[in-house]
């Protein structure tokens, strides 16, 4: 009887772990200087509807991405880092030349990869790709990929 109990026990354990955990992406947080002026961009540039922090407190402002998943503005001492490319937001769009003009339109430079301006990469899987910094130096890559 043991052994059969022993035997169950593994076999649960070793169910239990292959379990995966189903994530979903809920949100992206960055630290800004003004999040009134960040707010605007991400209002006005990225066309993105702002939803109400829980709390309403001052110096938080938090913005919907798709469905559920949101970036959340934070007020705060800005910390020095160095604001590298190779760390991004990546939203996706299949309105990739509409959305370069939206850009040019309202003096936003973006850059290729390498940093050439006004310029689109073309990755080897044939998705194309931008990238543009936010008023807090933030790097924000949008692509074309489809999901």
């Amino acid at each position: 009887m043991k052994s059969k109990i022993l035997v169950l026990a593994l076999i649960c354990s070793s169910f239990l772990s292959a379990q995966s955990f189903d994530f979903t992406y809920d949100h992206y947080a960055v630290i800004v200087k003004d999040v009134d002026k960040s707010a605007d961009f991400y209002a006005n540039i990225l066309k993105l509807k702002e939803t109400p922090h829980p709390t309403l407190k001052k110096g938080f402002r938090w913005f919907i991405v798709s469905g559920n998943s949101q970036i959340h503005l934070i007020q705060k001492e800005n910390p020095e880092f160095t604001k590298s490319k190779s760390v991004h937001l990546c939203l996706a769009t299949q309105n990739l030349d509409v959305f370069t003009h939206h850009l040019k339109q309202n003096n936003v430079p973006y850059f290729d990869w390498p940093g050439k301006e006004n310029t689109i990469t073309l990755r080897a899987d044939g998705v194309k790709q931008i990238y543009f910094q936010d008023p807090d130096g933030y790097w924000i890559e949008v692509n074309n990929a489809k999901h």
